[in-house]
């Protein structure tokens, strides 16, 4: 069958996961000549890729969790999945999700066998990046595309998703509403996926994500102490706002800022662009500050670096600290290795460590 039709590329996955997708869409638009449709789970692949010219259409819903049949949205991208089933289908899903979430909706599709290729049938290397899996997944081709030209040209193995231009006007009017344009960011990004439970804040011992209030407080300071002009911001979802008060109330300087009903991800996207740096957990907003070109400190626990780091196509510094086989839980990373690791950051024409005092280093108590 000749490669005529826009691949379609399956990815139920959080924030970093769909955003260390991009590299794998930019190469199966290179081979097939047209750009993806991305069927994925979440608002956030849309704010992502329905401006990106590696995607043609974003078919997404809210959640992958339940049965195909008790969930209307899910049943609709199925059933539109039909008029392009003779389309190449990359599934990037795990083995257990692949079978009891893609599959069904692959048959509802009337998509047949020839025209799949999944990710669970190429083992992951030792050490491997998951990047670099997905690419090596890219090369793969469905039996009814058997002759399908391979990719020649030499393809970024990092992500590079840059804010849409209504993005940088929305980061304009919001700047100048929080009274802040023209003052350099450093933006903090202290909650990950686990952070939040249904009745408050997860308990620490319970998220090796978890670094202590105390410290994301001294860490705001100390950058404050060091640049009295910068305005340090705590991004996180709305429903992560009351988390990022905690952290504001701890820090008490009115330089550090918590938006109240948290940022919404184009802002975030936006803020990162023109951002001096941040300084992160490992979590989604952590590989979107990497795409976009953010100087990065990125704090690890139980998972390996390796694996996850965040990658910049940019070519923009990524510092990780933490992570296995060493460190299993990030609250056993001191805040002056961290403070330390921000100071160090390679941040190209940015202003602010230049700027800052080369005495008087002594972190903030």
């Amino acid at each position: 069958m000749p490669a005529t039709q826009s691949p379609v590329v399956i990815r139920f996955g959080r924030l970093g996961d769909t955003v260390m997708l991009q590299p794998l869409l930019h190469k199966l638009r290179q081979r097939y000549g047209a750009p993806c449709r991305l069927v994925a789970i979440g608002d956030w692949s849309r704010v992502l890729y329905e401006p990106n010219d590696d995607v043609g259409e974003v078919l997404h819903f809210p959640s992958q969790h339940g049965s195909l049949w008790l969930h209307p949205q899910r049943l609709r991208v199925a059933l539109a999945l039909r008029q392009v089933s003779d389309a190449p289908f990359y599934i990037c899903e795990p083995d257990v999700r692949t079978r009891t979430k893609v599959r069904p909706m692959l048959a509802l599709a009337r998509v047949p066998p020839e025209q799949c290729v999944f990710i669970e049938d190429i083992p992951m290397q030792e050490g491997e990046h998951w990047v670099d899996w997905l690419l090596r997944f890219a090369d793969r081709t469905p039996a009814a595309f058997e002759g399908t030209a391979m990719c020649q040209a030499v393809l970024s193995a990092a992500p590079q998703l840059l804010p849409t231009a209504s993005e940088r006007a929305d980061v304009r009017v919001w700047l100048r509403a929080q009274g802040i344009d023209g003052r350099p960011l450093v933006l903090l990004q202290p909650a990950n996926k686990r952070t939040m439970r249904w009745n408050g804040v997860r308990a620490a011992n319970d998220d090796d994500k978890s670094w202590p209030v105390e410290r994301w407080a001294g860490l705001a300071r100390a950058i404050l102490q060091w640049h009295p002009e910068a305005r340090v911001l705590l991004c996180g979802s709305a429903a992560e706002a009351g988390y990022l008060e905690t952290i504001r109330y701890a820090t008490n300087h009115p330089h550090v800022i918590a938006p109240a009903g948290g940022l919404p991800l184009g802002h975030l996207r936006g803020l990162l662009e023109i951002a001096h740096s941040m300084v992160s957990v490992d979590t989604g907003p952590a590989h979107l500050a990497a795409a976009v070109g953010c100087p990065l400190v990125v704090l690890f626990g139980n998972r390996w670096p390796c694996t996850w780091a965040p990658r910049s196509g940019r070519g923009s510094a990524v510092t990780v600290i933490g992570g296995l086989p060493k460190t299993g839980r990030i609250d056993q990373i001191d805040m002056e290795t961290v403070v330390q690791a921000w100071w160090h950051l390679p941040v190209g024409a940015h202003p602010v460590r230049d700027a800052a005092p080369r005495e008087g280093r002594a972190l903030a108590s």
